[in-house]
Formats: C-alpha cells, sequence, structure tokens
C-alpha cells in the first residue's frame, strides 16, 4: 500500500515563495516516477510538475516554468515543490502523485498517475 502526504499549502501573499512537501511510504521511493498536479472547481486537474526516478529530469508547463522548482530526496522518501513569485491565480488544491516505473521518464499527464496524496490548499492573495 503506497500512501502520499502533503504538507505546506495555506495562504500565500501574490509575488511571495510556498514550498510543498510530499512524503512517500509503504514502497522503495526511488522506483516512483513523480508529480505535481493543481485543481480548481470545475476544471480537470492540471499536471504542473513531474520528476523522474533519479531527479535527473523534471518537467514543468508553461504557467509554473521558471517559477516552480520540483525536486525529490530519495534518502528522505520527500518530494518538494518550490513555488516563488506566486500569483492569485496558482490557488488551487495541489496533489502529489506518484507512478511505478522502471526507467527514467517523468509523467506529464495527471491521467498517468496511479498514486495520489490527498490534496493541500493554496491559497495565493494578492
Amino acid at each position: 500500500q503506497v500512501q502520499l502526504v502533503e504538507s505546506g499549502g495555506g495562504p500565500a501573499q501574490a509575488r511571495g515563495p510556498l514550498r510543498l512537501s510530499c512524503a512517500l511510504s509503504g514502497r522503495p521511493f526511488s522506483s516512483y516516477a513523480l508529480g505535481w498536479s493543481r485543481q480548481v472547481p470545475g476544471k480537470e486537474r492540471e499536471c504542473v510538475a513531474a520528476i523522474s526516478w533519479s531527479g535527473s529530469s523534471t518537467y514543468y508547463t508553461d504557467s509554473a516554468e521558471g517559477r516552480f522548482t520540483i525536486s525529490r530526496d530519495n534518502a528522505k522518501n520527500t518530494m518538494y515543490l518550490q513555488m516563488n513569485s506566486l500569483k492569485p491565480e496558482d490557488t488551487a488544491v495541489y496533489y502529489c502523485a506518484a507512478r511505478p516505473v522502471l526507467g527514467g521518464s517523468y509523467y506529464s499527464e495527471a491521467t498517468n498517475y496511479q498514486y495520489w496524496g490527498q490534496g493541500t490548499q493554496v491559497s495565493v492573495s494578492s
């Protein structure tokens, strides 16, 4: 049984930073590709960042490129999303997700992921 637990969400100021964390338990952390997705009411869940099992390959959606940084610490079974220069439109529920992999891929579509956390709310005010 794989469990993902997000933390670090909450209120934030526009143009400010916020860091999300995701702890994975239940299976060897390094055998998973990981990603961060977000969802607002009435819209589909969107993958904003993804990272390969080694951390050597990353993906960002256009709106996150240059402002968000995804990283992972396989020794701590934890993934991070550093968000800088936040905008009100970044307000959403953020989910971490995992997919077992054998190679060095990342997955840029939310539908590719098999395991999900419960989500953490990020609210950015101007």
